[in-house]
């Protein structure tokens, strides 16, 4: 069985739907946030202290958008993932790196600059403009949910699951109010999905369960 190291609703939750989607079992281990600094021992398993951490078999992966390409690939017969030689491919990896290059590292600034700095070093400034930066970038997903339900290949993929997650964190970070219709639309589209649904109830029983704190964390990484 797969193993998946997580905080609540941390950058973690996007394999942790990815799972739930595809049907797959995991052992799920719950941490408090901010593991590196709250479960030291996790730097045993992963010397980053971030999660997420997905281990299958000799297989260890770190990066969330990633461990969705490879369960779609290696897990989901076809079922959501867009094979190389199908005309959305290249769209299909294009929208799974910018869901957290482009999408949720503004975010994790606005968080830093909000919320996790010292009182004398907190930015307002710096926050208020990375909100922006965030909520200009999600032009693209707007445009191309225009004339379409999902990013890509016409249907619902990986990729819906990672850029999702960055409106998960937006909505955290109350900039849902701002997004244009379509991706609020598109958004109450993902939320209404079965598997969204059972990983976040995954995830508060595992909390639960395991004794770690059931509201979210926000993931950063400074």
């Amino acid at each position: 069985m797969m193993v998946l190291y997580h905080c609540v609703s941390a950058r973690s939750f996007r394999p942790l739907w990815m799972l739930e989607e595809l049907g797959l079992p995991c052992g799920l281990r719950m941490l408090p946030f901010p593991p590196r600094a709250l479960a030291r021992h996790y730097l045993e398993e992963n010397p980053l202290g971030t999660v997420p951490l997905l281990v299958d078999g000799a297989t260890r992966m770190t990066e969330s958008a990633a461990i969705c390409q490879y369960l779609a690939a290696r897990h989901g017969a076809g079922a959501f993932d867009v094979p190389w030689d199908d005309v959305a491919y290249g769209a299909y990896l294009n929208w799974l790196h910018m869901s957290d290059a482009t999408l949720t590292f503004p975010q994790t600034l606005v968080l830093r600059y909000t919320h996790f700095e010292p009182p004398e070093r907190l930015q307002p400034q710096v926050a208020a403009d990375y909100a922006r930066w965030f909520l200009a970038r999600l032009r693209a997903v707007d445009a191309a949910l225009q004339n379409a339900e999902y990013l890509c290949a016409g249907r619902f993929t990986g990729a819906d699951v990672a850029v999702g997650y960055a409106l998960l964190l937006a909505q955290h970070l109350g900039l849902s109010a701002q997004f244009p219709p379509a991706v609020t639309a598109y958004w109450q589209r993902l939320q209404a999905r079965p598997a969204y649904q059972r990983a976040l109830q995954v995830q508060h029983q595992a909390a639960l369960d395991q004794g770690v704190p059931t509201t979210p964390s926000p993931d950063i990484r400074p």
